[in-house]
């Protein structure tokens, strides 16, 4: 395990969609807020389009949004990574990790693990049941990684202090599925490593699996980025907006009046008049005027309480 040099970093922030439909109102707010975020530090925005579970993948979905992220003036500086590119360098962080003593093998069905489990802050805490396995290519099963009790804490930009303790409160998590699917967590750590991002900006739905991902990067002697965690958008009966609950795709055919709605959402000021002006002019405008301590500093706000436009 080594550790990244040690320097004063460039500022870089990037947005990772799913592929499993078009970009909505919700994915457009944490675009909007990742991009504002670097553009006003004069840093650089990547794109990573996460299309690890191929079976979630909608086809075209990816080509669908990157184009709106076109339309809608945000330009990207550096060639878009795709997560099912990357299998190898999972794989071999994965031996890494092995190599140290760090992972096991889990064959629990999950009926196994509702019955000897108890709920934590996001889902059943895994009980250890096969933390002394060894590896049986007849039934390889699940990949965890053991934690500890250690208190893993950070402060996040919006939501303040974060505190865990993970093994009693999440217990092990899987870093590979039994599917052979990569886990989020091994996933988005090596890339945000890979990609040198110094600040994440994303929903606070992935507020509580923060922990679990900056535990891996200590494992790994990565660095850990700066975290903004947005509110999330959720729609009258309390659910966040995504594909499943039906939520509106994003019309882009006028780009500024989404962006404005976006930037309204996120607490932000814009006068009237953007409305008749272009996508770049809007832009300039949100750059030099944003102000992030405006965003509300809640993990979840319906679409309904949109700021309105100033007159």
């Amino acid at each position: 395990m080594t550790n990244n040099p040690l320097s004063v970093p460039e500022y870089r922030g990037r947005f990772a969609p799913s592929p499993t439909g078009a970009l909505h109102f919700g994915s457009l707010i944490t675009a909007v807020c990742s991009y504002l975020e670097v553009k006003s530090h004069n840093g650089k925005w990547l794109v990573r389009i996460e299309n690890l579970d191929k079976q979630r993948e909608i086809p075209a979905a990816s080509h669908e949004i990157l184009r709106s992220l076109e339309i809608l003036g945000m330009e990207w500086d550096h060639e878009v990574i795709y997560q099912d590119h990357r299998k190898d360098t999972y794989a071999n962080i994965l031996t890494i990790l092995n190599k140290h003593g760090l992972t096991y093998p889990c064959t629990c069905t999950r009926k196994e693990i509702a019955d000897s489990s108890i709920t934590g802050i996001s889902g059943l805490i895994y009980s250890g049941t096969c933390r002394n396995n060894v590896e049986n290519k007849d039934r390889p099963g699940a990949v965890r990684i053991k934690t500890d009790n250690s208190i893993i804490e950070f402060e996040d930009t919006l939501q303040g202090l974060i505190s865990q303790r993970l093994e009693s409160e999440t217990g092990d998590f899987i870093l590979r599925r039994s599917d052979g699917i990569y886990a989020y967590q091994l996933a988005v750590v090596a890339d945000d490593a890979a990609q040198g991002i110094t600040n994440v900006v994303r929903g606070a739905d992935l507020l509580d699996s923060t922990p679990r991902q900056i535990y891996l990067q200590r494992l790994l002697g990565y660095s850990t980025p700066t975290y903004m965690h947005l509110p999330v958008v959720v729609n009258n009966q309390g659910k966040k907006l995504s594909k499943q609950t039906k939520a509106a795709l994003l019309n882009v055919s006028n780009p500024v009046k989404q962006l404005i709605e976006a930037v309204n959402f996120l607490g932000q000021e814009p006068p009237i008049e953007l409305l008749g002006n272009n996508v770049s002019s809007f832009w300039k405008w949100a750059i030099e005027n944003w102000h992030p301590e405006k965003i509300h500093k809640k993990r979840a706000v319906p679409f309904s309480t949109k700021l309105r436009l100033n007159d």
